[in-house]
């Protein structure tokens, strides 16, 4: 018997899609809406496991290509798998590959088994199938692994129905290739921003029963009434009693909207990126340290946030360390991004177990804007 990937929905909102569940896996139940900070070397950027657990982290995303290249998935699988490897105890998710390598567009060649590409490190070439894809991600031993597809352009319709064809039977490809009864594969709706493809691939991926299914292909440049209309094709032609996984969304608006549709789990490297460049969430937007009118600050980022940062250290002194570039900075910014979009993940769930998800979502979206 492998392990029992079932997810439960504990809480529905009464008014929105949005919901409350358990998903188990090997190193702990994951509750959702979650949102995994990205550690793509198998570290997250600024950030030490205990500062991860610091900050109420409760699952990390790492990368398969880039760990396939450097230090390899055998080195890991030697090493006792990624959990051994970066120190981290809790539950993690890998990708498949597929959206890095997609992405080397001058130097892969696609064909119907799979793709060559050269790493960007030294410019060797590889051979990456779905076989291989999962062989990589049983190496590195992540508790959710991904099926390899491709993540097409949104917008180019005979480019991603092509696409489809090609990498639907990737999908099957994969399941018969898992070898691990202790790793949840997730099968991956692509279809652009294009109601009937989105419909197509729904209809195949689903028709597989898998643990988990992602929504790909967004935030990959459509616009954000693109991205939510798509929300609003795809997310009901999942099953409900599974989990569905938004892959590479996480900018606080679209967290909530997407919990309103009915998303359970999400990924993003924006809140270690914004952090690196000297911005941080608050309610109303974002900040910029970099701003002369933080010089004499002596507030927090945010009164009312309970993170390290927040509770230790004035926006003057944050202002200092990013006009410094000190990686002081760095650190202390990313602990407070990700600690804003994890209580913020922690607050939805809370509203939709007392049924106002919605009120809360909209005196959100209404005073959250892009930049202050």
């Amino acid at each position: 018997m492998g392990f029992d990937f079932k997810f439960e929905i504990v809480a529905k909102d009464r008014e929105t899609a949005g919901r409350n569940g358990r998903f188990p896996t090997p190193h702990g139940i994951i509750q959702t809406p979650v949102f995994a900070p990205v550690g793509t070397q198998a570290t997250v950027k600024a950030m030490t496991p205990a500062n991860l657990r610091g900050v109420g982290a409760t699952l990390v995303l790492a990368n398969t290509y880039h760990l396939y290249l450097r230090p390899g998935d055998e080195l890991v699988r030697k090493l006792g798998g990624l959990h051994r490897f970066m120190q981290w105890d809790g539950p993690i998710l890998t990708d498949s590959g597929g959206f890095q390598v997609f992405s080397l567009s001058q130097t892969r060649r696609i064909d119907a088994d799979g793709v060559t590409f050269q790493s960007h490190l030294d410019g060797s070439r590889h051979r990456l199938t779905p076989e291989k894809s999962i062989a990589i991600q049983e190496n590195l031993g992540a508790d959710i692994i991904m099926a390899f597809d491709e993540c097409p352009p949104s917008n180019e319709y005979d480019y991603v129905k092509e696409s489809l064809a090609r990498t639907h039977p990737w999908l099957e490809r994969c399941a018969a290739a898992q070898t691990r009864d202790d790793q949840a594969l997730f099968g991956i709706v692509q279809g652009g921003i294009f109601p009937d493809l989105r419909a197509e691939s729904a209809a195949f991926v689903t028709g597989l029963d898998l643990p988990g299914y992602a929504i790909g292909g967004l935030a990959v440049g459509e616009t954000k009434a693109e991205m939510l209309a798509t929300l609003d094709v795809t997310v009901p032609l999942l099953p409900r009693e599974k989990p569905r996984y938004l892959m590479g969304v996480g900018e606080p608006e679209d967290l909530v909207n997407a919990v309103l549709r009915g998303v359970d789990i999400f990924d993003c490297v924006s809140p270690t990126r914004l952090a690196r460049h000297g911005s941080a969430y608050v309610w109303g937007g974002r900040f910029n340290l970099r701003n002369a009118r933080f010089t004499r600050d002596a507030a927090p980022i945010d009164e009312t946030c309970g993170c390290y940062t927040c509770t230790h250290f004035s926006r003057a002194y944050l202002r200092h360390l990013v006009k410094a570039n000190e990686i002081l900075g760095h650190i202390l910014l990313t602990i407070h991004n990700i600690y804003f979009l994890i209580h913020l993940m922690e607050q939805m769930r809370e509203a939709i177990g007392q049924g106002r998800l919605r009120p809360f979502a909209d005196h959100f979206l209404s005073a959250y804007e892009e930049s202050l």
